[in-house]
């Protein structure tokens, strides 16, 4: 199994950055990449960013590409989420998520092990 473990939410202003770390623990040799989703109260989850784990590819949705960069640091097992120009619609619930091979980095069911999630709040 693998553990996740988030950290770096908090409360911003709109415009204002923040970063979001990810620790893997347990079994991390079976994670091919990561990712994070968001979530909000009466909304589907939505994906985030991806990182291949080897290689460093990265996937980012349209909503955040060019304000958000994923990071990975092997040697440490951790994935980072650095946010920046940081808008009121980006508040949500972030999780980071591990995947293995072989499925489609896009969507929740690609991905086996969740992190408890941190909340990002982002005022206007």
């Amino acid at each position: 199994q693998v553990q996740l473990v988030e950290s770096g939410g908090g409360l911003v202003q709109a415009g204002g950055s923040l970063r979001l770390s990810c620790a893997a623990s347990g079994r991390t040799v079976s994670i091919y990449g990561m990712g994070w989703f968001r979530q909000t109260p009466g909304k589907e989850r939505e994906f985030v960013a991806a990182i291949r784990w080897s290689g460093g590819n990265t996937y980012y949705a349209d909503s955040v590409k060019g304000r958000f960069t994923i990071l990975r640091d092997n040697a440490k097992s951790t994935v980072y989420l650095q946010m920046l120009s940081l808008k009121p619609e980006d508040t949500a619930v972030y999780y980071c998520a591990s995947k293995g091979y072989g499925s489609t980095w896009f969507t929740g069911e690609s991905y086996t092990y969740w992190g408890q999630g941190t909340q990002v709040t982002v005022s206007s």
